[in-house]
């Protein structure tokens, strides 16, 4: 019990020092885990191989971020994102329900390919600069985003449904059938969400407006720069880059390249297409590296930690002690529980841990108790789906603040309880239609 105390101690510092914001988050992801490794009796040793073993699980994806923000940084630079901007401008004629909607449906499709990634690089270069220019909170595109990206997240070849599969020894696509209607359902929330939060939005900018205040946002660290040079401009090449860019997202979404690869070369061509110097070439590389660098870095970071959860036990012992500590009487309930504390637990536990560590134990605890396993998976998977973008345990999540300059604490502030709210109100739907058995 000691190791899952320490763990989830150790997650709620992280958590909170993350929502604070008073300190970076890679001290709120090294110095905690790394405390609660010596406090849980391991050696300086056993640090070393924990951060190899963290290290080697997200190298891929530290190097996919650096080279994709110096990617989409270029793009940005060069002006490829001007033209698109202003013309969605013109076709939502500046509406910023309609903009909210479009989010939806932008990720939506994006997410078909069942990478999170990907969805956050296609949408937020595309979007952000519109949000931005509109003077729409991006805190609102991240929620948009990553809502409506999750739900579709149910699809076969997502993840979390081939995790479950695995579990159950079932057929992923037969899984996945009855939750198709929990998915429209879930993405119609999802629209109704994008009416509110845009005529929130709406209401807010009419009112600076009224005050006579300028409505535009500038983020210092995003790749998108409203007060770029002009001069960096290419619009001759305006097609060449929107072809570099189309087939670089293709072989991304097609898995023909590792997407680290994938940017790299990416980035090759996108110097040579737009710039002849060396100098002018590396100028655009230093533009953007401390962006790219620090958010490697916390990824990096993030490597250690979870390095540390995962080599110690901690994650695996939150996972078989979390349920053990549940009173008798709602054992019968106990898988719509775990499913309503869906999301809070995307804070606590990587999601593998989530579905190879604690989801064989409540669906044990469940059979026992005469709970059908399918009642349980479908429980758990809608209870804990939703929050997937919210979590700092996830690489895409950083990735999105990454390539829109924003904050984590402050994402966390701003769509947590809405995810959470969204993750519930399924989850009862999913019992009130008969998915799920009580």
């Amino acid at each position: 019990m000691s190791l899952t105390i320490i763990g989830i101690v150790t997650i709620l510092i992280i958590v909170a020092l993350l929502i604070s914001g008073r300190v970076s988050p890679i001290i709120a992801m090294v110095l905690p885990p790394v405390v609660a490794l010596f406090v849980a009796g391991y050696s300086f040793t056993d640090l070393g191989t924990f951060f190899d073993e963290g290290l080697q699980s997200v190298i891929s994806v530290a190097v996919m971020f650096i080279f994709a923000i110096i990617f989409f940084g270029i793009m940005q630079d060069v002006g490829l994102f001007e033209p698109i901007i202003n013309k969605m401008i013109a076709l939502s004629k500046g509406n910023i329900v309609v903009v909210a909607v479009i989010t939806v449906l932008i990720a939506a499709l994006a997410q078909m390919d069942g990478s999170g990634a990907s969805t956050f690089l296609i949408t937020i270069p595309a979007l952000l600069p519109l949000y931005l220019r509109l003077g729409m909170n991006p805190y609102v595109l991240l929620l948009l985003v990553g809502g409506s990206a999750a739900i579709v997240n149910m699809i076969p070849w997502g993840g979390p449904l081939g995790r479950v599969a695995s579990v159950l020894k079932t057929d992923v696509t037969e899984l996945w059938y009855p939750l198709i209607k929990i998915q429209v359902i879930g993405l119609l929330l999802m629209l109704a969400l994008a009416v509110f939060m845009g005529l929130r939005e709406k209401k807010r900018i009419n009112a600076k407006k009224a005050r006579g205040e300028s409505v535009e946002i500038t983020l210092k660290n995003s790749i998108v720069n409203e007060e770029a040079d002009t001069s960096l401009h290419r619009p001759k090449l305006i097609w060449i880059n929107a072809i570099l860019l189309i087939v670089v997202i293709g072989i991304l979404v097609s898995g023909l390249l590792p997407a680290g690869l994938a940017f790299l070369i990416g980035v090759s061509l996108a110097l040579i297409i737009n710039f002849r110097t060396p100098k002018a070439q590396m100028d655009r590389i230093k533009a953007h590296a401390a962006n790219a660098l620090t958010m490697a870095s916390i990824i990096i970071a993030a490597g250690l930690f979870l390095g540390i959860l995962n080599g110690t036990g901690m994650l695996t012992a939150i996972a078989n002690n979390v349920v053990k500590i549940m009173p008798d009487f709602l054992a019968s309930y106990l898988h719509v529980i775990i499913g309503i504390f869906g999301v809070p637990f995307d804070l606590l536990l990587s999601t593998d841990a989530y579905y190879f560590a604690l989801f064989p134990v409540v669906e044990q605890i469940g059979m026992s108790f005469g709970i059908d396993s399918l009642s349980t998976a479908y429980a758990m998977i809608i209870g804990n789906i939703v929050g997937t973008f919210v979590s700092p345990l996830a690489p895409a999540v950083w990735l999105a603040l990454g390539l829109s300059g924003l904050e984590m604490g402050k994402h966390l502030r701003f769509s947590f309880f809405w995810m959470w709210g969204l993750s519930v109100t399924l989850l009862l739907i999913a019992v009130a239609i008969g998915l799920i058995h009580v």
